[in-house]
């Protein structure tokens, strides 16, 4: 009886694994490639969780909705997180793991000292998924759903997430120093970047969008208003009641640490603003800026087109982050499932 029910239960999934793979195409589902199960290998597919945890979502989205009500900020944060993860070794949560024997952290990296947050939140999802689904949900696809959920509970668009990644056993200092885009990258170092990673121009525009919410230190931007090339002048694309508004924010010295929205017309919704500000000189880093100015054709008129139509840019945006959530992820007997996101198990 047991090896019937256990042998119904791999038709279920693989017959759901066919059927999904038809429906999303792109999203890698199934057992096709090599190695793991009867020869094949384990996909992503959004149903991962359907019998093991099928209340992992809503768990996730209870914990972040009392974070995002206590502070509106942690979301770009989160969404932040998981970008920071996936240009480093791809998707495997290699970004939440401190010094360790065996562990040089990625926290210690340029761009995340001092700089990432949202660890606890992490922790606490962590935390109450160990309890209803031991050593289950891993770390990974946490960012993952945190990203998305982040997202949708600011008021931006939700997406069929494929599920299924398990996390490292390693991290990359290096990897996180040169991977993850500086804020002063020129449009073509940005590219370079994202192309690396199989990302293409629209994924780019679309990501670069996720600065709709969220903030940035002065230390990010502060050489756009008094050393732009290196001539003591300000970014001279910089919007000049803009830039006077920066200054008050940013001392020529001191306060690094100070914040700024990077859009500050509405830094708590996730909506389509950013677009529409960079269009007035108003983009906050020179990341964002360079979409306009670094007038590549295809790139200025994504820009255009997001500005004028919100639902365009939700629906790239969606395709985009289940495209980056899919950067080389650990999958099968690969990496293992964490049960503290911080150390190996």
């Amino acid at each position: 009886m047991a090896v019937f029910s256990v042998t119904l239960r791999l038709v279920a999934i693989t017959l759901l694994s066919a059927t999904l793979s038809l429906a999303h195409p792109g999203f890698n589902f199934g057992w096709g490639g090599h190695g793991g199960i009867f020869g094949g290998s384990f996909g992503l597919f959004p149903e991962f969780y359907q019998f093991s945890c099928p209340q992992a979502n809503d768990i996730v989205l209870s914990v972040l909705q009392k974070a995002i009500d206590k502070e509106p900020r942690i979301a770009a944060s989160l969404l932040r997180l998981h970008f920071h993860d996936c240009f480093v070794q791809g998707c495997d949560a290699s970004v939440l793991l401190d010094d360790s024997a065996t562990i040089v952290s990625e926290k210690k990296s340029g761009p995340n000292r001092n700089s990432l947050r949202g660890f606890e939140v992490i922790d606490e999802i962590k935390a109450k998924l160990e309890e209803e689904c031991a050593s289950t949900v891993s770390c990974a696809d946490i960012l993952a759903l945190a990203a998305r959920g982040s997202t949708v509970l600011s008021g931006g668009p939700n997406w069929l997430l494929p599920l299924g990644r398990r996390d490292s056993k390693t991290a990359s200092l290096s990897a996180s120093n040169t991977n993850i885009p500086a804020p002063n990258s020129t449009l073509q170092n940005l590219l370079t970047s994202f192309n690396r990673q199989g990302l293409d121009e629209a994924d780019l525009v679309a990501l670069s969008g996720g600065h709709t919410i969220g903030m940035a230190r002065c230390t990010t931007f502060k050489q756009r208003l008094y050393n732009q090339n290196g001539n003591n002048q300000p970014d001279e694309t910089l919007d000049k009641s803009y830039y006077l508004g920066l200054k008050s924010v940013c001392p020529i010295s001191g306060g690094d640490n100070n914040i700024s929205p990077l859009d500050f017309a509405s830094p708590a919704r996730f909506d389509n603003t950013y677009f529409r500000l960079i269009l007035w000189g108003k983009g906050l880093l020179t990341s964002d800026q360079v979409l306009l100015t670094g007038n590549v054709g295809k790139i200025v008129e994504l820009v255009k087109s997001y500005a004028e139509d919100e639902n365009l840019f939700f629906d790239q945006f969606a395709k985009s982050m289940v495209k980056m959530g899919n950067i080389n992820p650990l999958t099968g007997f690969n990496g293992e499932v964490r049960k503290n996101c911080r150390r190996l198990n």
